[in-house]
């Protein structure tokens, strides 16, 4: 007698609210991102058990605290490598990596790269607000030459970090970005995204309302247009990163790159073929030793 698969309910958005509140600041951008996310697994048909969302150290980071999937806090610029062992080990797991652009682009950036040259079927989502929030107002990777913050009080000296050309040349397959003061945009970025067999990456203008007084809501309101509105062609790699160095009276978002063709790293894997997810086949060792081995790395 065959057993049928069980019925699947649906998840409704307030339903991937976690079981703490968020303690950002009011107004902060995070907010708008975590309700996209929310969104987003639930107009997925996603359930609670289907997402691992995995992050670093920051404000931003602390957001799988705030929502209901398996989640993990990781360390400061390594929760790609977290999500990548997460997802090889099963890959049938939708993952979500929520950074933010100091985690993700400074200490973090050489697993960046990488993830992005090896194509691994994840998504991350940076929420650039471009300035460290945590530590209360220094300057980021992203910050802006000229920005006066604690640690630039005469202004930064150094050249902002591009991330969606970096993404566009180190090879990411999907390649956006979006602005959490346009949510409905961010929504449909984030389920393309999810959706995305490869590595997706999605940079948020996430406004910091505390400590960056340049990089506004107002800031953005005034610039941002949307790349799909003037019919930009996501398959062409030139005009995507012409696009991405255009910063001033206007700034695009949306989507600049998207590669279906190319295999992820679980594709080329023989071993993720065989018998599916490692996670649920047979450990393949004495219960005694696999007991041993919890209890030294615990």
């Amino acid at each position: 007698m065959a057993i049928s698969e069980p019925t699947r309910i649906k998840v409704g958005t307030d339903e991937f609210k976690g079981p703490v509140e968020p303690d950002w600041c009011p107004g902060c951008g995070d907010f708008g991102v975590l309700r996209a996310l929310q969104q987003a697994y639930s107009e997925l048909g996603l359930g609670h058990e289907d997402v691992l969302t995995v992050s670093g150290i920051g404000c931003s980071s602390n957001l799988p605290g705030f929502i209901d999937t398996y989640g993990m806090h990781s360390l400061h610029g390594r929760a790609i490598p977290h999500a990548m062992g997460a997802h090889l080990a099963n890959h049938q797991l939708k993952v979500v990596v929520t950074v933010g652009d100091g985690d993700g682009f400074g200490i973090g950036a050489g697993h960046f790269v990488h993830a992005m040259r090896r194509n691994v079927d994840i998504t991350m989502i940076v929420m650039d607000n471009q300035i460290y929030g945590l530590t209360t107002g220094q300057t980021s990777p992203t910050s802006r030459h000229g920005m006066k913050t604690k640690s630039t009080p005469w202004g930064n000296l150094e050249t902002p970090l591009n991330p969606v050309a970096l993404a566009i040349a180190g090879g990411a397959t999907f390649v956006a970005r979006g602005f959490s003061g346009r949510p409905k945009e961010l929504v449909e970025l984030v389920k393309k995204g999810m959706t995305h067999r490869g590595f997706a990456f999605i940079d948020v203008f996430s406004p910091c309302v505390t400590f960056n007084k340049d990089n506004t809501y107002a800031f953005f309101k005034q610039r941002v247009y949307d790349l799909q509105e003037r019919g930009h062609d996501t398959g062409d790699w030139k005009a995507a990163m012409e696009h991405a160095y255009v910063w001033g009276e206007e700034i695009p978002i949306g989507i600049f790159a998207e590669n279906d063709d190319l295999y992820t790293l679980a594709d080329q894997e023989p071993v993720l073929q065989q018998g599916g997810p490692l996670a649920h086949r047979p450990l393949g060792i004495d219960p005694e030793v696999g007991r041993k081995l919890v209890e030294e790395l615990m």
